[in-house]
């Protein structure tokens, strides 16, 4: 849906461009290739911002599960670490090897 937008945005532009502009065709078609990059770069990052914040609700849900996630090397699991909310973080117990160690949860697989 957001491509439908995105480019209907950019059609409009070009078309106001086209019929309200004394601007040479090069130059509109300078700018619609403009607008249209910036669309395309919004519509990726969020894209890539949707696609982050569901490995991270999957990787907190695994956890709250009480399975083991493997995070930059280290086994996380809820008997040696805790989870911080607020900064979508590991850190580990005090009686545990881990102890104060912090791991962000976007590095767990």
């Amino acid at each position: 849906m957001a491509y439908i937008f995105g480019l209907l945005i950019v059609v409009i532009f070009f078309g106001v461009m086209h019929f309200f502009t004394e601007l040479k065709a090069k130059e509109k078609i300078i700018a619609t290739v403009a607008v249209l990059s910036f669309v395309m770069g919004a519509v990726f990052y969020n894209a890539m911002q949707r696609a982050e914040a569901e490995h991270l609700r999957d990787v907190m849900l695994r956890y709250k599960q009480g399975k083991s996630l493997e995070c930059d090397g280290i086994k996380v699991s809820k008997k040696s670490f805790t989870l911080s909310i607020g900064t979508q973080t590991f850190i580990g117990r005090s009686e545990s090897k881990h102890a104060g160690e912090m791991v962000a949860a976007k590095g767990c697989e």
